[in-house]
């Protein structure tokens, strides 16, 4: 009789303590989200932001709110969450690429942990500019929400906001070490999830106060649940490249002699395109709509402000734009053809119809061609939220978590925490989550 999957994930120890632990770090990122910075009159602010719901202009408070779970509209210790730290992770490899001495630098004994101290102090240096901008966009609130406007409460404001998003970076980097999963992604899938229930609550009330048709819901659902079906379908789907290892004779034994594949997924870097350009777009977005926000702002900066409003049309644009950007790169980082057609030739493996000296081009064209309809599809479904919006007349706080966007980031982050569980059963002798403990991939 086979057992329940399910309780074999807390009969073994070593899966057990690491579901509690990643439990309770996630336990205490939503305490930090809920508490406010001092200084700041919470119930002035609430007031404010669901006055500015209630007019559905709260667009930017709400695209903040997306990623930290509604830590941002509530003015919490944790309200940037790990966006500074993935936008400095975007600059570090970019700067990896433009200049050659950082990236011999990297490719030294030790280099990987250079560059990664490097990118914590530039993420100190990034929470200092947004939480200073969080400071003026306080000031800008119309309403008594700051208790005393003056240095002091810019300065305290600046070092807890600062110290609270790097503490959120160190939590999800205790996830991945000991815990389940990737913990900076599971950061952005805890405030995805955390704000799901009041999201149904008030689409709920939206719907009985007639200010929805319940058709327009309907029909929506059935286009959610057709997503997260298109999306489990290309995570799963994979090009399987074969490659044939000859024999080679080295002492007494003979290595070699068999045949292997490489397996590239049609969407190879998963959800990091779109965490990637949406945090990308979220430093200048803050900077820009706080300074915007200011009645006395230039004309230039409050037009600039609505260019990069996240439900208008050129945001969007630039928001696909960067997806397929990052799908590329990401990709040629993770997935260098150079690097793994040098690894078959030094271990005597070849392409079967395909020439030695062509191996990298032609590892070059198969993902190309796969990584362009995979981005596409990110970007599509990432513009989803504006088209509801815009069709069915949801509030902008609804749109945004409900979606294309949060499905793809909780439907990525489940499937890569379910293979993380099925790898620890199956390493126990356990069977996995899946029937029979298979993952079945499509050869595309």
């Amino acid at each position: 009789m086979a057992s329940n999957p399910i309780v074999n994930m807390f009969r073994i120890k070593e899966l057990r303590d690491r579901m509690l632990f990643t439990f309770a770090v996630l336990a205490v990122f939503r305490l930090g989200s809920v508490l406010t910075i001092p200084g700041i009159d919470a119930t002035v602010l609430l007031d404010y932001f669901d006055n500015l719901a209630s007019q559905n202009k709260n667009a930017f408070a709400s695209y903040m709110d997306f990623f930290v779970g509604g830590a941002f509209s509530r003015f919490s210790v944790f309200m940037l969450g790990v966006m500074p730290y993935i936008s400095m992770q975007i600059i570090m490899q970019l700067a990896l690429i433009i200049f050659p001495s950082l990236k011999r630098v990297a490719e030294e004994d030790g280099g990987q942990q250079k560059i990664a101290a490097w990118t914590r102090i530039g993420t100190v240096f990034v929470c200092l500019i947004q939480s200073f901008a969080v400071t003026v966009y306080a000031e800008s609130i119309p309403g008594a929400i700051i208790l005393q406007s003056n240095l002091a409460f810019k300065l305290l404001a600046i070092l807890t906001v600062t110290t609270g998003s790097m503490i959120t970076v160190w939590l999800g980097d205790q996830i991945t070490a000991h815990g389940i999963g990737n913990g900076i992604s599971m950061m952005i899938f805890a405030g995805i999830v955390a704000r799901l229930p009041n999201a149904v609550v008030e689409l709920g009330q939206k719907v009985s106060n007639g200010e929805i048709n319940i058709v327009f819901v309907i029909v929506v659902l059935i286009m959610f649940v057709g997503i997260v079906a298109l999306v489990i379908y290309e995570e799963e789907g994979e090009r399987k490249i074969p490659v044939h290892y000859a024999k080679r004779v080295v002492g007494r034994k003979m290595y070699g002699g068999q045949n292997t594949y490489i397996p590239f997924k049609i969407n190879p870097s998963n959800v990091i395109p779109l965490i990637f350009a949406s945090s990308f777009l979220t430093f200048p977005l803050q900077i820009v709509s706080t300074i915007g926000n200011n009645p006395t702002s230039a004309r230039w900066i409050s037009k600039l402000s609505a260019f990069l409003n996240p439900t208008g049309v050129w945001y969007n644009i630039l928001l696909v734009i960067l997806i397929i950007f990052f799908a590329y790169f990401y990709t040629q980082v993770t997935l260098n053809p150079i690097e793994i057609a040098k690894n078959i030739r030094e271990n005597g493996g070849s392409i079967p119809g395909i020439r030695t000296d062509k191996t990298e081009e032609y590892l070059q064209r198969v993902l190309n061609r796969l990584i362009l309809p995979g981005s596409l599809f990110l970007a599509a479904i990432a513009v989803l939220p504006t088209v509801i919006q815009n069709l069915f007349g949801f509030p902008q706080s609804i749109s945004y978590l409900m979606g294309g966007t949060s499905l793809i980031i909780m439907v990525g982050v489940d499937l890569d925490t379910m293979s993380q569980v099925e790898a620890l059963l199956k390493m126990h002798h356990h069977d996995g989550l899946v029937r029979k403990g298979k993952i079945r991939s499509r050869n595309l």
